[in-house]
């Protein structure tokens, strides 16, 4: 393959990408911290309007809603992606969703002053729709700019993005800040300000050259972008894996979402990419969040919140590291060693909770047990399922395969938020035993399912799937820069293409 380099145009492109990625982040953690004063706002609104105190069931429901609604309008912006990046391109749909952004945030920023709570809950649903299309368009561009040796690690910047976006919110939202009684509509709406960086910078990035060749013919204008983004004119071998890719996409029809699960060539990478998102929201990270502002409450931190930032900044620091570690361990690698490692800290905080009232010092390994848990989760399962989805597909059936395992991912988070708190009430610290079995069983499924995709072109990757649902011995997988393998000998637990880079 090509010698590409990291360029000033590829570096711009993919981080002005990942801004949506950070939207994301943003509007998952912004709703937290003014919890009160948000419910508070709805119950003086009820209450002015009927006349009457409002019952706290009533504002519970309302407050639920007004959560879970961002993940609904998750699930619906995500099972959307294809509606978008096949029409208008990877680029453009990324300019045109920017719109639901700034309805969304003018909806949060305007519901206090206009008294209406309709317009909180239906912003949280228009910005829920822009996050969850967000979710698909973000990890497929920047796989499709990246160069091979290099797309794990900018596949990396989409969880770094989303991680940024969590802690941003987290900050923002401190009553010293803008967590407060006059200043939240503006905490929610400062949503629109990236979006208008985003349209205004995105203008300046190419489309993605795998859409302009394989979906519009435009060989010439994939070139010159290639050339631009990887600095180097030696790109000839991957405009011909592009351009054989197109024959091979002229010669099928292209795959449905329900084609997906029927066609043996599909089968097992969407059962791979399912099971990889849901890995990711079945972890309990979520819920280690959740519970975390009490753990650290009962070990005698005076502002919890200032631990739960902490904890923000480890998820920040750790998906650095995974950003360096990617393209040398490999992707299924770093998932299992994520996944174990939550597993040892899920077993340390259940068992340090559950003595924690007999010997105080085990608050503090419960505060230790949740850092390492977030730190492996940024390692593995956080950032590895967004972007390995887009590599284990070609460009027809990829769009449908993202919009279904971004799908899969918002509805387990959506699942996660509902039933957490009433099994956490009923179980106690005995809740993270769940996770613990959920980790073991992912890990399983990782080490005898999952490939290695680390140094591997998109063809590779999808030969590999067609050639074990045909259960052929030929014809050979070349990994970049490295040796050729037989189709079959490709053992999961194996990375073949270790001398890759």
């Amino acid at each position: 393959m090509s010698s590409a380099k990291v360029t000033c145009p590829l570096l711009f492109s993919v981080s002005i990408a990942a801004i949506g990625s950070f939207q994301f982040g943003y509007n998952t953690g912004v709703i937290n911290a003014p919890e009160e004063i948000i419910k508070e706002f709805l119950n003086s609104t009820l209450n002015d309007r009927s006349g009457k105190p409002t019952s706290e069931f009533l504002l519970t429901s309302l407050w639920s809603l007004a959560v879970a609604i961002f993940s609904v309008g998750g699930m619906i912006g995500s099972f959307s992606v294809g509606l978008f990046v096949n029409r208008f391109g990877r680029r453009n749909s990324m300019l045109i969703v920017n719109s639901l952004a700034l309805i969304g945030g003018a909806l949060l920023g305007f519901a206090k002053s206009a008294k209406s709570v309709e317009m909180l809950i239906l912003g949280r649903l228009v910005i829920g729709l822009f996050c969850g299309l967000c979710t698909g368009f973000v990890p497929m561009y920047i796989g499709e700019v990246s160069p091979t040796s290099l797309r794990g690690a900018f596949g990396t910047l989409n969880q770094l993005g989303i991680v940024v976006g969590i802690l941003i919110a987290q900050i923002f939202g401190l009553k010293s800040i803008m967590g407060t009684e006059s200043l939240w509509p503006l905490l929610l709406g400062f949503t629109v300000i990236p979006a208008v960086l985003q349209c205004i910078t995105l203008p300046m990035c190419p489309e993605s050259p795998r859409f302009l060749l394989i979906n519009k013919m435009e060989e010439e204008q994939a070139r010159k972008i290639l050339e631009k983004l990887w600095g180097t004119e030696d790109v000839g071998q991957d405009i011909q894996e592009m351009k054989s890719e197109s024959a091979k996409m002229a010669q099928e029809k292209k795959p449905t979402v329900l084609e997906l699960f029927r066609s043996p060539n599909y089968r097992q990478p969407i059962i791979i990419a399912i099971m990889l998102q849901l890995s990711q929201q079945l972890s309990g990270i979520n819920a280690v969040f959740y519970y975390s502002t009490g753990i650290f409450t009962d070990a005698g931190v005076k502002e919890p919140i200032y631990a739960t930032i902490g904890a923000g900044v480890v998820n920040v620091i750790f998906t650095v590291v995974s950003l360096f570690l990617v393209e040398r361990a490999g992707r299924r690698t770093l998932h299992l060693a994520g996944l174990s490692g939550m597993a040892v800290c899920s077993v340390l905080m259940v068992v340090a909770m559950s003595f924690k009232v007999s010997h105080l010092w085990m608050s503090y390994i419960c505060i230790g047990a949740i850092f390492g848990f977030v730190a492996f989760f940024e390692i593995g399962p956080g950032p590895i399922p967004w972007f390995i989805v887009a590599e284990l597909f070609s460009q027809g059936p990829r769009p449908a395969a993202m919009a279904v395992s971004g799908c899969s991912n918002w509805t387990s988070n959506f699942l996660v938020g509902l039933l957490f708190p009433t099994a956490a009430k009923y179980m106690g610290s005995y809740v993270f035993i769940i996770f613990t079995c959920f980790l073991i069983f992912f890990f399983l499924f990782t080490f005898f399912k999952v490939p290695e995709t680390k140094g591997r072109t998109f063809e590779n990757i999808t030969q590999v799937f067609e050639n074990k649902s045909k259960g052929s011995l030929g014809p050979t997988l070349m990994a970049e820069k490295g040796p050729i393998v037989d189709m079959n000998s490709i053992d999961p637990a194996k990375d073949t293409s270790s001398s890759a880079l």
